[in-house]
């Protein structure tokens, strides 16, 4: 997994995981993102078949994420993420 930052932003490649080691290491990084990141572009890739995609868009859950936007490159979605105290309170929900 390659992880570069920009601004507020992270891009994470997840090219060449397995569904179940993405999904640990998003939710890990998602986790201990600080509260200056709003929003994680995820590249997933789609030639290779559609497991780490519909990992991302349908299965990974996190306190952290307010919205899934889907772009118009197939291969990437982009996170768009509450800060640390509001996905807090959500999870205490």
């Amino acid at each position: 997994m390659r992880v570069s930052k920009t601004d507020a932003i992270l891009e994470v490649d997840l090219h060449g995981l397995t569904t179940e080691d993405a999904k640990c290491r998003l939710e890990h990084l998602l986790s201990c993102a600080g509260p200056e990141i709003r929003e994680v572009r995820v590249i997933h890739g789609y030639n290779s078949g559609q497991a780490l995609r519909n990992m991302v868009r349908v299965r990974l859950k996190h306190p952290r994420i307010a919205s899934k936007l889907i772009t118009l490159n197939p291969g990437e979605t982009r996170l768009l993420l509450t800060p640390p105290a509001k996905a807090a309170k959500k999870r205490n929900r």
